[in-house]
Formats: C-alpha cells, sequence, structure tokens
C-alpha cells in the first residue's frame, strides 16, 4: 500500500446513493465538505470542479449494485479516474455493510485503476448492528444467513463466511483479520497487516464487533491511501488526520414551505415498515401505488398519486407515496411483470421509477422543497425525477442517515437506505426538515 502525500481531499466511490450519503453524513460530522455526485452526472467535469471549489470528500455514486460485475467494475474504473484527475489523494470503495452488490469485482476495480496490490476491508458497522466475528458476519446478533438480507431479490445473502464469500468473487487472496489481532494493541496489529501483505494477501478482511475495534483499526490503517467496506471507519479516521478548517456560514440557501414534506417509500424491509406504521400511527397521510396501474399506465398512475399528494401538500402536511408493504403484494407484483414480460429488477425498476415520478411532480405541483425516500431503489429514482446533479451533506441524523441539500434544485433531501433508522426516524427526519434552513451548516 503506497502512502498518500496527504489524507484530504478524500475520494469515495459508492454502489448506490444511500451508501453515499452513509458515508457522507458520518464525514461530515468532523466538520468535513462533503460532496455526492449523482450516477447520472458527468462525473469528470463535476468532480473537477467541485474540488476546485471547499471540499474536503467527494464522493461519486455508481449506482453500480444491481449490474453485471463487469459493468459495475468499468463504472467504478470511471469514477476512480475522475477523482484521480480532480486531484483526490485518498480512496474509499464503499460498498453495501452486509456486502450485497459487486463487491469483488469493484474493489479489484478500485485497486487496479490505483496500482495497487492489497487492501484492509471492513464491512462491519457496530452503531447499526453490522458485526464481524472470525470472519463470520451478523446482523443485531444474528448470523446473515438468517436475516432479512438471505431474501434479497438481487443479491441473497446466503453465506456468513466474508472471507469465502469475497474470494468467491475475485482472483486475488484473500485473508481474515481476527478480533483478537485487532484488540492486541496497536504494535501487534501493525506486525499482524505487514506479515498478511507480505504473504501476497490481496484483501485483509477485518473483524470488528465494537466502536473500540474501529478505533484500533483506524489507528492502524491511518496512513492508508485506500479504503474498503463499510462506512463505519469514516466516523473514527478524521480525528486521526490533520484538522479541516471551520464550515463557511450559510450562503444562498432558501426553501419555502417547511412543513411541505413528500415521503416516499418502495422498500420492504422491516425497519421501513415500522417507519412507517410509525408514521401511519402519528396521523400522517399516505396514498398506495396500485402496482397494476403502476406497471400497465405509468404515466396516469403518476399524474394520479401527484394530485393526490399535492392536495395535502396544500394544507402545509406531509405525505406519503408508498409501494404495498406485504410479502404478498411483492410477490403478486413480480407474477404481474411476468405476465407483461418484465424481470423483477425491471418491475422493480419501473415501480420505482412511477413512484420517484409522482413523488418529484407532487413536490413541483405543491410547492415542497424537502423530501425523505425511504429505500436505495427509490432514492436513486428521486434524483433522476428531479435531475439532482451533486449534493451537499448538511449533517447526520442518525447513524447512516443524513440530510442534504441539492442547491441547482433548492431542495433538501434526506435518502435513507430501507434497513437502516429507528423506528421514528420519520419523525426526526421531518422535524429536521421543518428547521429554518439557515440553521444548517452549509458550506
Amino acid at each position: 500500500m503506497s502512502p498518500a502525500a496527504g489524507p484530504l481531499p478524500l475520494g469515495v466511490v459508492a454502489d448506490d446513493i444511500t451508501g453515499a450519503g452513509d458515508i457522507g453524513g458520518l464525514l461530515a460530522k468532523h466538520g468535513y465538505v462533503v460532496r455526492i455526485v449523482s450516477a447520472g452526472a458527468d462525473w469528470e467535469a463535476l468532480s473537477s470542479r467541485l474540488l476546485r471549489e471547499r471540499t474536503d470528500a467527494l464522493i461519486i455514486d455508481t449506482d453500480s449494485r444491481l449490474i453485471p460485475p463487469q459493468d459495475a467494475a468499468a463504472r467504478v474504473r470511471r469514477a476512480t479516474r475522475a477523482l484521480l484527475a480532480a486531484g483526490a489523494q485518498t480512496f474509499w470503495k464503499k460498498t453495501c455493510s452486509v456486502f450485497r452488490g459487486n463487491v469483488g469485482a469493484e474493489f479489484d476495480a478500485l485497486l487496479d485503476e490505483l496500482g495497487e496490490e492489497s487492501a484492509v476491508a471492513v464491512a462491519a458497522f457496530p452503531r447499526n448492528g453490522r458485526t464481524t466475528v472470525h470472519g463470520k458476519h451478523h446482523v443485531r446478533g444474528v448470523a446473515l444467513p438468517q436475516t432479512e438480507f438471505a431474501h434479497d431479490p438481487f443479491h441473497p445473502r446466503t453465506d456468513a463466511d466474508l472471507v469465502r464469500d469475497l474470494g468467491r468473487q475475485t482472483s486475488r487472496g484473500v485473508v481474515g483479520l481476527s478480533l483478537e489481532t485487532v484488540r492486541a494493541g496497536p504494535h501487534a496489529l501493525a506486525t499482524e497487516l505487514t506479515r498478511l501483505r507480505a504473504k501476497g494477501a490481496g484483501y485483509v478482511l477485518s473483524d470488528a464487533e465494537t466502536q473500540g475495534d474501529l478505533r484500533a483499526l483506524a489507528v492502524a490503517l491511518s496512513g492508508a491511501r485506500v479504503f474498503l467496506g463499510s462506512s463505519a471507519l469514516a466516523e473514527e479516521l478524521p480525528p486521526l488526520w490533520p484538522p479541516v478548517a471551520p464550515p463557511g456560514p450559510p450562503e444562498g440557501m432558501r426553501v419555502d414551505h417547511p412543513r411541505r414534506v413528500v415521503l416516499v417509500a418502495g422498500s420492504v424491509m422491516p425497519q421501513t415498515r415500522a417507519q412507517i406504521a410509525a408514521f401511519r400511527a402519528g396521523g400522517g397521510a399516505e396514498f398506495v401505488l396500485d402496482p397494476e396501474h403502476a406497471l400497465t399506465a405509468p404515466g396516469t398512475a403518476v399524474t394520479t398519486l401527484a394530485g393526490q399528494a399535492g392536495a395535502v401538500l396544500a394544507s402545509d402536511q406531509p405525505v406519503l407515496i408508498r409501494t404495498p408493504q406485504e410479502p404478498g403484494d411483492v410477490v403478486a407484483a413480480r407474477a404481474r411483470g411476468l405476465d407483461l414480460g418484465l424481470e423483477a429488477s425491471e418491475v422493480s425498476r419501473r415501480l420505482s421509477a412511477v413512484l420517484a415520478g409522482a413523488a418529484a411532480e407532487a413536490a413541483r405541483q405543491g410547492g415542497a422543497g424537502r423530501l425523505i425516500a425511504l429505500g436505495g431503489d427509490t432514492s436513486a429514482a428521486l434524483t433522476r425525477a428531479l435531475g439532482v446533479t451533486h449534493t451537499l451533506v448538511l449533517r447526520e441524523l442518525e447513524p447512516g442517515l443524513p440530510l442534504t441539500y441539492a442547491p441547482e434544485q433548492r431542495v433538501l433531501l434526506v435518502l435513507k437506505s430501507g434497513s437502516f433508522g429507528s423506528p421514528d426516524f420519520l419523525a426526526v427526519a421531518l422535524d429536521a426538515l421543518e428547521q429554518p434552513v439557515t440553521g444548517y451548516a452549509e458550506h
């Protein structure tokens, strides 16, 4: 691993938009100016421009989790080249914290583009219940194959052994770094990392169970050029790097109608379902997308949902647009898609597009400059529907869940992973969105 000339600016390549926000929120907590470039933007031009401004960390969303591995690798290479050309010094390949996606292909692409032979990977994110012990990954104390992620329609996580799982995806050697070594002290940890690299390990996949374990890893890795995996280390590294200048004062931010918020939910993860239930119990208005209507007449479905939601917004109340949440509803939607000759991935894409289109149109009609998306696919679709090319991370609301601002559209966004957040997260987010815009840390 080559030493960096200096850790900042940090360049991050994330495989989805919520993962980009996840790491961005952790970095913003330390006073970093963090900007996210959307998947559909001109990465090269925007990276160059934004890194000429005050930017401590620049994140590119490649939206590559659900595409073939070779295509994902090509996007990661391109994003890495854009960050290199723009002047990034340290690099992070941000993945899902349960390793869904094209993890091996994307790790390889980043290292190859940077001319690096090896790196340490950390999937664990203890503050969100993700831990790795003896190479086995757990979510809230449950082995990965026994969690909801085993039923992911695109990347079912059926093997808790992350070393073995990553080894199937790369020609580089993959070895584990035990919890005992992580906790043995800085000298022992550094010695073991050196030994593993000398033996030709391409990826050292580290155990971590607590925030203290992450802190120990951060101390050992603070001078590295490359980081791989979840965002969790981003909470521990900034205090070990040179301090950044205090953020500048708010400038040019104005978003009207603080109570007019559009929420859009396409995730059926248990966490999202609990959050929707809490919103409903609090008297929140909601409208449910009809999958049949969305698949056969998407334009009409968008118009209908946008009109319904707009009427609620006019009364200065938040409104939720969502897909059906029951497992049977999901099965029925996929079955209808098969009748129409559509694969499951295309059904998901079309439903997300209708949801996002309705949310964006409702926001335009109702003068709502604040939006919340629940689910990675839904968040990506919403940024496309709004035409967002880049955002500024303002602050973290809960672990992995930030508040962001899109300066060109002048909208505030909360883009939430389906599996993150407390049951009352939507109340937290709505409260944050109702605060005066000038109270945010615009940089």
